[in-house]
């Protein structure tokens, strides 16, 4: 008979959420016709998890939820938070700034009200912010319809390095009124 050992690591591994000794026992049982036992399935999770516990190993077996499943261990989140962070920063266009900087002056905004601002439909834009999550659906609003409102996230607060929103440049610190004719009055 093979290790069964190797064969509960490798479902373990495979499985993209936490596997159950119940699943694992019916994959060895259609694999190899043979009945495995919890019991005997739970010692060798045991072993494999006392393997993964020594620190040559990035990796742990964690046991979630009734299931079992490979993470990193702890120390290394650090890293990895900022392999995220540096994946999910994918340059905004030119759109998505447009309309990420109107949600945030203007919150809480429907897509409608961007729209108008911005001239063109939202759709694209406003569904990217909310995958990168700078940007919430923060309730519904009381004229006909009930359209979503939008408003911006406590990512775009981290991102931006801000505290609250009224921390946000004002208008007038970020305009360029050097090429303006004539006195302007306040």
């Amino acid at each position: 008979m093979e290790n069964i050992g190797q064969y509960i690591e490798a479902l373990i591994f495979a499985s993209e959420q936490g596997i159950r000794t119940e699943e694992i026992a019916y994959c060895l049982q259609a694999a190899f016709e043979h009945d495995y036992t919890i019991g005997e399935i739970t010692q060798q999770i045991n072993t494999i998890t006392q393997k993964y516990l020594d620190d040559a190993f990035a990796i742990e077996v964690v046991k979630i939820n009734n299931g079992y499943q490979f993470l990193t261990k702890k120390k290394y989140h650090a890293a990895i938070s900022l392999l995220q962070l540096q994946r999910s920063k994918k340059k905004l266009s030119q759109a998505a700034l447009e309309t990420l900087a109107i949600i945030a002056y203007k919150q809480p905004v429907t897509k409608t009200d961007v729209e108008q601002i911005r001239g063109v439909n939202c759709d694209y834009s406003i569904q990217k912010l909310l995958e990168k999550e700078l940007i919430a659906i923060t309730g519904k609003s009381e004229t006909v319809g009930k359209p979503i409102l939008y408003g911006t996230s406590s990512l775009f607060m981290d991102y931006f390095g801000i505290n609250d929103i009224t921390e946000l440049p004002q208008l007038k610190e970020i305009t360029d009124n050097s090429s303006a004719i004539g006195e302007q009055s306040e």
